[in-house]
């Protein structure tokens, strides 16, 4: 299996799933991030995709169904449908993606998301290939970076899926193996229960 080049983990507030922040699987000439340190209290969506071909993907044919609203857009739409699908774009869905079967009117979701797309009102989640035959494999997990350690909130325990989920490379650097081995979902450890004062005086008596 070979992870998959320019996959983006973003970090996540509230109603922004694409923050400013975000972790690149692997840099290419055309896709690069901005370096930064990561900071307390902070969340991240961590995007770990793989492939069995070479990780490069390419869109379909098939039609595109999942839309965010481009919140810095607008536009004065023409036609009475395409303005009334923003309109409901804009009261359910301000800030997060949403399907086009989530539209209450078939008719109305087709015509509106035409003229929205033409005026860059939307921004669009394509369906992706790879090689024909190749298998790609996706997983997404959810962190918080607190005071007591990196805690994992959502997503499954990859670990279980080591054995499924070979790759010909490997991690050479010490220091990011022992991190690589940490928990990204630590324990705490139970605080010994306070004494009572009975039980203080007669530790002190022996």
């Amino acid at each position: 299996m070979q992870a998959g080049p320019g996959v983006l983990s973003h970090q996540l507030k509230k109603w922004v799933i694409d923050g400013s922040r975000s972790i690149i699987s692997a840099e290419t000439p055309d896709e690069k991030v901005d370096e930064f340190e990561f900071e307390m209290n902070e969340v991240y969506c961590i995007d770990v995709v793989m492939s069995t071909g070479d990780g490069k993907t390419k869109e379909t044919e098939l039609r595109n169904t999942v839309f965010k609203r481009a919140p810095d857009s607008s536009y004065g739409l023409k036609t009475q449908k395409a303005r009334q699908f923003l309109h409901e774009v804009n009261k359910r869905f301000p800030a997060l993606p949403f399907t086009l079967r989530a539209i209450e009117d078939e008719q109305v979701a087709r015509v509106g998301v035409s003229e929205a797309k033409r005026h860059e009102l939307l921004d669009e989640y394509p369906v992706l290939k790879e090689k024909p035959e190749e298998f790609v494999a996706q997983f997404k997990f959810t962190v918080c970076l607190l005071p007591g350690g990196t805690k994992k909130i959502t997503g499954l325990d990859l670990g279980k899926l080591k054995d499924q989920c070979a790759t010909k490379l490997s991690v050479e650097d010490a220091d990011l193996k022992k991190l690589l081995a940490s928990s990204a979902n630590p324990k705490n450890k139970k605080k010994p229960a306070a004494k009572k004062e009975g039980e203080e005086k007669e530790e002190e008596k022996k």
